[in-house]
């Protein structure tokens, strides 16, 4: 009799040796790989800010400079966490079979499903801090609440940890995530208000940005980098974990399906 593969996730404690194990895989290149995760958004904020923030007015009562500096915190922790998920955890499961010799021992898929998600979160969670050291650094927020990006970095990573991963979950090599950068981390980026307000789109695709997981998770930092309370921080919240636990539970739906036949 096959397992039925809609089942409810069962969680367990087992996740934690399989996220130290990824960790001290990564230990071993942290250097290269913070450098990695934070040269790329700081360039961004950097040249942009600079180049375009002196042409710009203030944007929602702040410098470009500061209205850039939310919307790159947030790509940052999503893209960390989407690279975690996309080739690294593909090539633990498929190219390395690490899932395949953990499989072995009691440790069950939901364990690995969720080890993978947390991990990543995790990374997620680093990248976000890193730029928001570097947000402090040049003055660009004193806010005391702007201390609350920290756990909004963490959920915005789980949230696009567990969407990545329902992207490997089908694919079939690495090429195949070049359809979902392009196709979907490219577009959210352009439609969810990192390099310019929301409000100047069109109003459909105002709409369409309005049920995308990067745009709640700017809403909340870009008022918090502000020294504002977050209008709605609530339903923001309350969509970025919907996103977590549908990613999450489709994901595994599709890695049991896969890793049955």
């Amino acid at each position: 009799m096959k397992p039925n593969i809609f089942a409810l996730p069962q969680f367990s404690r087992r996740f934690i040796p399989i996220w130290r194990r990824n960790f001290m895989v990564w230990e071993k290149m942290a250097g290269s790989a913070i450098l990695g995760n934070l040269a790329d958004p700081v360039i961004y904020m950097l040249g942009m800010g600079y180049g375009l923030g002196g042409m710009l007015p203030q944007i929602g009562g702040m410098s470009y400079m500061a209205f850039l500096a939310a919307g790159i915190v947030c790509y940052s922790t999503m893209n960390s966490a989407s690279f975690e998920v996309l080739y690294s955890t593909f090539s633990r499961m498929y190219e390395q079979r690490t899932w395949d010799a953990i499989l072995n021992t009691p440790i069950t898929l939901d364990d690995i499903v969720f080890s993978e998600v947390v991990w990543a979160g995790s990374k997620s969670l680093l990248s976000g801090l890193a730029v928001l050291l570097v947000i402090w650094l040049l003055g660009m927020s004193h806010s005391p609440l702007s201390l609350w990006i920290i756990p909004l970095a963490l959920l915005v990573g789980l949230c696009f940890a567990a969407l990545g991963l329902i992207v490997t979950a089908l694919a079939p090599g690495y090429d195949f995530f070049m359809y979902y950068f392009t196709l979907v981390i490219t577009p959210m980026v352009l439609l969810c208000g990192v390099f310019f307000p929301v409000e100047q789109l069109p109003p459909l695709l105002q709409n369409v940005s309005s049920v995308l997981p990067l745009t709640h998770a700017i809403n909340l930092a870009r008022p918090l980098l502000n020294d504002a309370i977050p209008a709605h921080f609530l339903l923001h919240i309350a969509v970025l974990l919907g996103y977590v636990l549908v990613g999450f539970y489709v994901a595994l739906v599709l890695f049991r399906r896969r890793l049955s036949q």
